[in-house]
Order: C-alpha cells, then structure tokens, then sequence
C-alpha cells in the first residue's frame, strides 16, 4: 500500500458545505469549479490521488468524461450512472491493494463502501481537513516571511550610528 486515494462525492460535498451550497444556489458550474479548486489545492498539500466524481446520470447521452485538472481527476459519469456508482467500482478495483478514503456524507454510501476495503470521510471532516490544511499554510508562510526593514542603520558602521544617535539625543 504506497499509494493513498481520496474519491470525492462531486454534489454531496458542494451541497453539505455551507459556502458551495450557497454559491450552488446562484451557479452550480461556480460551485464545481470552486470545489475543484479547493481539491487541487488539497492533493498539492496532501500528496494524495484526489477523484472528484460528479454525477451525470441523468444527463441524456452522457457518455462520460475524465480530465486532468491541474494535479488531480475530474470525472463526470456516463448517463445512468450515478457518482455512487463510480465511487463503488472504483473502490471495489483498488480498495483491497491501495488505501481508499470516500468523501460522502450519504449514510448508505459510507456503508457500502466500507465493504469494499475503503474508509470515509465525512463532508464535515474534509471540511474541517481543508480549513486546518489551508490554516497549516497560512502559519507556515507566515513564520517563513520574516520582515526586514531596510533602514540605514542596517548599513552603516556600528561606530556612525553610535554617533549619530548621540546626535540625535542631543536636541
């Protein structure tokens, strides 16, 4: 086991997280796009193989599509395939020989697929694993950015500046 997976349930996140289901509400391609992005960032900060999988199901003569976006899969299932489908065979596949998280909140999901060698995640625990993953970076560029003034001091020879602050006492 080398290898880590996170499959992503596309509109079940979008529609459990707070400000995608808003965004939704107003554009759902936003709210796909928003989510990928944040995923993306995820899988540079994790190293995992991320899987987003929306469902396409309903959408007459799908045939399905898989793309690369940035560092992780976009996949957009066949017509009467649901992303609970994919998410399953998917699972079923690498399961037992890689380590497999689904993120869902869908209950039966969750047991479904903890019968095919993966665990889940909730879409509150993600959530709250994106926020401490962009507060980690947040910290971790900060600490890394220490702030140097340029200031004549820096530069001058200890004994001039020496001199010049009794200068400047004096008035």
């Amino acid at each position: 086991m080398d290898r880590e997976f996170l499959l992503v349930d596309g509109y079940n996140i979008i529609h459990a997280w707070a400000p995608l289901k808003e965004l939704a509400k107003e554009n759902l391609e936003a709210a796909r796009d928003k989510l990928i992005e944040i995923m993306s960032n995820y899988q540079g900060y994790k190293k995992i193989t991320v899987i987003v999988v929306f469902d396409a199901h309903k959408v007459k003569g799908s045939i399905g599509k898989t793309y690369k976006y940035h560092n992780i899969y976009v996949v957009y299932t066949k017509e009467a395939e649901t992303a609970d489908n994919y998410i399953e065979k998917v699972a079923h596949r690498i399961g037992h020989k890689q380590r497999v998280r689904v993120a869902t909140s869908d209950g039966l999901e969750q047991i479904i697929i903890l019968g095919k060698g993966a665990t889940r995640i909730s879409a509150r625990e993600l959530y709250n694993e994106v926020k401490q993953m962009k507060e980690q970076i947040r910290n971790h560029y900060i600490k890394k950015k220490t702030i140097k003034r340029n200031t004549l001091e820096s530069f001058l020879d200890p004994s001039v500046a020496e001199w010049m602050e009794k200068i400047r006492r004096q008035k």
